[in-house]
Order: C-alpha cells, then structure tokens, then sequence
C-alpha cells in the first residue's frame, strides 16, 4: 500500500520505517529541511536502538524516502498518517496547531479519497477539528466532501524498544466513523495491519473518541504506578521498610503485576508527563475535576529532587567545593531523549546548593549539553560548574560521590573496589535502586536507596 507519514519525529520515523519493512511504500515528510537532509544523507536525528538499521534497509529498497514537498506527499498516500509534534501548551492542553495545520495542507492538495490517521497522541474531539480542517479546504475547491474520513489510530511505542514495540504489538487501537466513509477506513486500515494480526487477532476497533481518549488513559495508568510506588518508597524509608519486598509482595497479585512497580526519581521523556496534563485538562475543560491525576502530577515533581533530599541530608543545605559524579542524563536508557528528564532537574540543584558536577551518559551527551545550556541560559557561571566525560569511571575520579539518576545496564555491575579507589568518599546516591543494599554494607560504600534497606 502507498503510504504518507507527516513528521518524520519520533513517532513519524518509527511508524514509517517500520511499515516500509512490511513491503508498503512510504512517503516520509518535514517541514524540516535540515531533518530531511539529515535523513536523505543517511543520518537519523534521533537515537533508537534498531531504527537506523531499518531505515537505511528500506531506502535502499525502494521503499522508503524522505522529503519535504506537501503536494508529492499527498499525492502520494492513500492513506496519510499524521504524526507531527502535540507539545504542552501553557494551560497544559495539547497544542494542536501542527495536527491541524497538516489535516490543511492535506485538504489543500488531495484530488482523491484519503485514510486520515491521527497518529500523533491528540485529546478526544480532535479527529473533528482534523475533519474540519480539511473539509474548510476542500469546500475552498468545491470538491466533494466525502473523499476523506479521519481514523484516530494512537501509537504505544516505548522509548528504547519502540522498533520491536511496532513490530510485535500488544495491541492496535483504531477508531473508525460508522457511516460509508468510515467503513472504507477501517477496511483499508485492516488491510494495512494484516501482517500483524497473522498469528492472533491484536486489532481492537471502536469508535473515534474512544481510541483517541484509550491512549490517553494508558499513559495516565501507567504514570500512576510509577508516582504510587514513589510515594510508597518515601513511606519506607522512613518507616525502615524495604520497597523491593514490597514491590515483590503486591507484584505476584496477578490483579496487579510487576510492570511499572519500580520506584525511582520520577518519570520524564514525551509521552508521559504531557499525557497526565493534558487529560487533566481536557477534564477540566469539561467540568471534571480528575483529582488523582492531579496528585500523580505533584508526587511526580517531587520525586525528582528525592536524591538532593538525601544529598542534603548525608552533606548539609551548603554543598559549596563538593563534587558529584552522576551516571545516566536521559530520562530513561536506550534513548538520548532529555525531554522532563530528571536529572536536569538534580543537577540544577546541587549546582544552585554549590557543588560541581561530572556528568556520563552512553549516548545522551549530545542532548543534555544543548537542554543545560537552556536550563543555565540565565546563569552561565552555573553551567561552568558541569562536565561531561567519555566515561564512568572517569566521572567518578576525586567525586565526594556518585549520583546515579538513569539505569543503563552499563551502570549495573561496576568495579566497586575501583569505584572506592576513585571516589573520595564510597558514597552512592542511587536513585534507580539498582544495587543491594547489603552487599553495598559489605564492600564498605555507604549506599542510600529509594526506599531500600537490607
């Protein structure tokens, strides 16, 4: 099938490249033309494991390209995936002027019947907005009002394994109309999704406002988990429990589960943090009041400064000559996205108590210096005070201590006793609890946890 993707972001370049290894012929398209030259020159702008791989197999196949013309692109699919940025706007709603301002362009050129497809993660009511959009442009040419029927079709991909994510789904959402049009939509969306639905049915349909409103609520449950088992870490290490136990106790309830139990310095990335805010408001704008959202929210920005809490309490309020190693800058491994990670926030704080900090990550580097230099725009002195090395063991050398705020499994099975040779002081703020506290007693590290104690 001909296939168009608008955005070739995270999501766009994902969905594109992995619907060209299924032998469709996709049509990659940004506004970008830095973006596209990148991608044109064989270059990918973001880090994925298994992506570039994909990517360059299909180019070479014939059946992928990238480019930046609006008219060949909606000539090109018959059916046009919409997959360009939703950011936060200030009340916290999805900003949905790119969405709309694609279901345009596309309005603006087709000639033929087109498959919408907001792919982009979007609030309930927006298939409507897309559908409007494009029927204001088609009635500008006095075409037929019927060549089009938008399908919401939101993506579940996780960061670090999105590549297999797509390839092997839990499941695919699809929200169709029910009149004519709609039912060509779905018949044709069936079709495109036929290879990976061959050994058991993953496909779920329903109407447009539930499929757009499903995915929402998925990123809400799971963010949930996440600041519910934070709040309970913090319980436990004031009460002397252990929520590694805990974690285990509740896990093998078969109602609960173990996935998204771990406690840690709170969640970040895209998807998330923008999610819970933009349900929530969507809620408000509908005279709800989502008050459990609000408080996954608030637990959230709090956990990321539970490791300055600690730091304060082992060094003092003043952190003034001290220097921190931290291992691990984006907001979650095998990816070097930066977005709300919350070791921005950790290293914005020791370096306001005074300290100095040394900073590794295996592919997040490039990133994190262009987010701090945002961060410290108004305090440039302050950015001095941080460093990047090559390496772990080099960001340790002459440290007072080692903060560790991402849990790349290069992180996990360290030589300790040269760890304690290069630290002043075998002092290991851990805030992805990814050692035993006991065997850290045994080595002679003093070890602080989230929530831990042997």
């Amino acid at each position: 099938m001909k296939v168009t993707i608008v955005g070739s972001g995270y999501v766009g370049l994902v969905t594109g490249a992995c619907l060209a290894e299924i032998g469709n012929d996709v049509f990659c398209l940004d506004l970008d033309p830095k973006k596209i030259a990148t991608l044109n020159a064989g270059g990918v702008p973001i880090f994925e494991p298994g992506l570039k791989e994909v990517i360059e197999r299909n180019r070479a196949a014939g059946r992928l390209q990238f480019s930046n013309d609006v008219a060949a692109s909606v000539a090109h699919g018959e059916i046009q995936f919409i997959a360009v940025g939703t950011p936060p706007d200030e009340d916290g709603s999805a900003d949905l002027q790119y969405v709309v301002a694609a279901a345009r362009n596309i309005g603006r050129h087709m000639i033929s019947p087109k498959v919408i497809v907001d792919k982009s993660t979007v609030p309930v009511g927006t298939a409507d907005r897309v559908t409007a959009a494009i029927t204001a442009e088609l009635q500008l040419r006095n075409l037929n009002l019927d060549l089009c029927s938008v399908v919401s079709n939101p993506e579940f991909l996780k960061e670090g394994a999105a590549v297999e994510d797509f390839m092997r789904p839990d499941r695919i959402v699809i929200g169709t109309a029910t009149d004519a049009a709609g039912l060509r939509a779905r018949e044709q969306m069936r079709k495109l999704y036929a290879p990976f639905n061959r050994h058991h049915e993953r496909t779920y349909y329903m109407d447009v406002k539930s499929a757009e409103l499903t995915k929402y609520a998925a990123n809400a449950m799971l963010a949930t988990r996440i600041s519910f088992m934070n709040e309970l870490a913090n319980l436990a290490d004031i009460v002397g429990a252990d929520i590694e136990s805990v974690r285990q106790g509740i896990g093998s309830d078969s109602r609960i589960g173990y996935g998204f139990l771990y406690s840690g310095t709170g969640y970040g990335g895209s998807c998330f943090p923008k999610d819970v805010s933009a349900l929530s408001q969507t809620a408000l704008e509908h005279g709800r009041d989502l008050k459990i959202l609000q408080a996954v929210e608030a637990v959230n920005e709090a956990q990321k400064t539970i490791l300055i809490e600690k730091i304060v309490k082992r060094f003092g309020n003043d952190l003034s000559g001290l220097k921190f190693a931290l291992w691990g800058l984006a907001f979650k491994p095998n990816t070097d996205d930066m977005r709300e990670a919350p070791s921005r926030v950790i290293i914005q704080e020791l370096v306001r108590r005074g300290a100095s900090v040394v900073a590794y990550d295996p592919v997040a580097m490039t990133e994190a210096q262009h987010c701090l230099e945002l961060d410290f725009q108004d305090n440039p002195t302050g950015l001095k005070k941080v460093s990047m090395v090559n390496g772990p063991m080099e960001a340790v050398d002459a440290c007072d201590a080692l903060v560790i705020v991402t849990e790349w499994k290069a992180f996990r099975s360290p030589d300790f006793e040269q760890l304690k040779q290069k630290l002043k002081k075998p002092v290991i703020f851990d805030g992805r609890n990814l050692y035993e506290p006991l065997t850290m007693q045994e080595l002679g590290i003093e070890y602080f946890g989230i929530g831990r104690h042997s």
